[in-house]
């Protein structure tokens, strides 16, 4: 059995902290959204055992470290099926480390197709709460669209979906520790947050220019280093026409929304003189119906 997918980026609309839980996470709140830039899967199963993972990033690991291997055991554990060999093809295009989610799309990925291959029917919940045991942005990949995602990422709500426009994604060329900026966070004393009950509003109306307006992360106001670069970004952004322009995610990437292809690309050029890691993309919908 052989199939291949694709695994949808994600942008964080909006992020925000809530507070510390008992377990020592974050209650998060955050609106989230699939875009076009994805990995390519592929996944083939035949008569064996054990689960491989081939990248063509020779940094990522081939074995249960990898996520998507993760996933593919995780599957198996789940349904009790056995005697089949499994071997991952990832295809990157989503660079890492860049706050797009582009672990847990593969992961997310992997646990659809391997519902489809082995037909067992799982559906979006079951699959989103397999994917919750994998990583906290999995629940959300598993469908993917406009969502309002709380807790730890497990708590999803489906929303009104954005209306469709172009995304620009820049990375810089730094790295951003997700537990150190956690570390960083004193919820009691974030004074700026996300309009999140405005944003699903603006959803809600299909109001692009309101929902750009409301975008809001508050990783930006205690990431400890690029900030200078950071906002040299979102500048060239609006510069060229963004409607709004923010982080995703703990960073570093920084996307912009646009309501025409003729200024993302202008913004893209522009960005792409600079920056390797730049991407001209578009929101995408959901995956799963069910």
């Amino acid at each position: 059995m052989k199939d291949t997918d694709f695994a949808f980026a994600k942008i964080n609309i909006s992020l925000d902290i809530v507070s510390k839980m008992e377990d020592g996470f974050h209650y998060l709140k955050s609106v989230m959204q699939s875009v076009s830039l994805c990995d390519e899967i592929t996944i083939e199963c035949s008569p064996g055992e054990g689960v491989t993972v081939e990248a063509n990033l020779p940094y990522l690991p081939n074995d249960e470290r990898n996520i998507a291997a993760k996933a593919a055991l995780a599957f198996f554990t789940h349904t009790g099926i056995t005697g089949y060999r499994t071997h991952i093809v990832v295809k990157k295009s989503i660079p890492v480390c860049a706050g797009l989610g582009g672990g847990s799309t593969d992961g997310a990925c992997v646990l659809r197709m391997m519902d489809k291959l082995f037909e067992t029917k799982l559906g979006r919940k079951s699959l989103e709460t397999l994917g919750n045991t994998i990583g906290s942005d999995v629940p959300f990949s598993i469908d993917g669209g406009t969502k309002l995602a709380e807790g730890r990422g497990e708590i999803l709500t489906d929303l009104s979906p954005i209306p469709h426009c172009f995304i620009v994604i820049c990375k810089p060329p730094f790295t951003c520790s997700t537990p150190e900026l956690f570390g960083l966070v004193k919820c009691e004393k974030i004074r700026a947050r996300p309009d999140t009950e405005g944003l699903v509003t603006a959803l809600e109306s299909g109001d692009l220019g309101g929902i750009a307006r409301r975008m809001y992360n508050v990783f930006e106001d205690v990431i400890p280093r690029g900030k200078l670069e950071i906002s040299e970004i979102k500048s060239i952004m609006l510069d060229n026409g963004a409607l709004g322009a923010v982080m995703s995610g703990s960073g570093p990437s920084v996307f912009g929304v646009f309501d025409n292809k003729d200024s993302a690309q202008s913004a893209y050029f522009d960005l792409n003189m600079s920056y390797k890691d730049c991407f001209l993309t578009e929101t995408v919908g959901q995956v799963m119906k069910t």
